[in-house]
């Protein structure tokens, strides 16, 4: 970005950004490191200041999280430098449960390959321990959904006993996973096919992770399915566009293929 200020309606220039990115008031520190993010200001002090509020200890909770880490750590995967990629995986390892799950986030969408040794790690040597409010210990989900991005096919054994992981949501990350590891297209349109199958399930919040998951996989089976879910449109069309950008590359200009034809006339039924 190499304007020096947003647009008139957003309250805080870059600059002013920057310097309470280092001030002495948190609350100041935790906006910037967001705004940072939200606005994708792709600048090396930028990054640099990111980076190193990776390691903050002044903002921390009662409870033991640390919200400037989960800001920043949300913010470098937005800002595409790779700089950012060894923090992150440092972060894996923090004892805030939100740091590791934007950390692990952020490097899927950083597309950097060097964290999965560390990610795979972290799944083969954590147990399927849930707490008491039936949450898994780890944010077994996006990590498995980093692997899954960044194509490690190699950790698929120590993937696949997520399939049966006690909380569905990681069950789904799971199946994801295999869906975009699986060579066979017919293995994995059964991984697709079994999210297609949670898109039933009662519970609204799990519906609509099973939506974004469709989505990022851009499993064309799911069409119909997606649709027809007892969700809100907004999600539906979101899910849909994913399916859609995944035939796009597959058309031969100034024709679109059938499925991408097909998804189109589902997201028009929706608006």
């Amino acid at each position: 970005m190499s304007e020096s200020e947003l647009p008139d309606d957003n309250l805080l220039t870059i600059e002013q950004a920057l310097i309470n990115l280092q001030c002495d008031d948190l609350g100041l520190r935790i906006y910037a490191a967001w705004w940072l993010g939200r606005f994708r200001v792709k600048l090396p002090q930028a990054v640099d200041l990111l980076i190193l509020a990776l390691d903050d200890e002044a903002d921390r909770t009662e409870a033991g999280g640390y919200p400037l880490r989960r800001n920043a750590a949300r913010a470098l995967g937005k800002l595409d430098d790779r700089r950012a990629v060894p923090a992150l995986i440092k972060s894996l390892d923090c004892e805030d449960f939100y740091v590791r799950e934007a950390a692990a986030q952020s490097l899927e969408m950083l597309g950097d390959s060097s964290c999965v040794p560390k990610l795979n790690e972290l799944i083969k040597t954590q147990s399927f321990q849930i707490n008491s409010d039936s949450e898994p210990e780890h944010p077994f989900d996006a990590f498995l959904e980093a692997l899954g991005s960044l194509g490690a096919v190699n950790a698929i054994p120590d993937i696949l006993p997520f399939l049966e992981h006690p909380v569905a949501k990681v069950q789904f990350a799971a199946a994801r996973a295999m869906y975009q590891l699986s060579a066979d297209p017919e293995v994995a349109s059964q991984y697709g096919d079994r999210l297609i199958t949670a898109l039933s399930n009662k519970d609204l919040q799990l519906r609509r992770t099973v939506l974004s998951d469709l989505g990022a996989i851009g499993y064309l089976g799911a069409a119909e399915a997606i649709s027809q879910t007892m969700a809100e449109n907004s999600l539906k069309l979101i899910s849909l566009r994913g399916l859609l950008e995944k035939q796009i590359p597959l058309a031969i200009p100034p024709q679109l293929t059938d499925g991408a034809v097909r998804v189109m006339t589902l997201m028009d039924d929706l608006l």
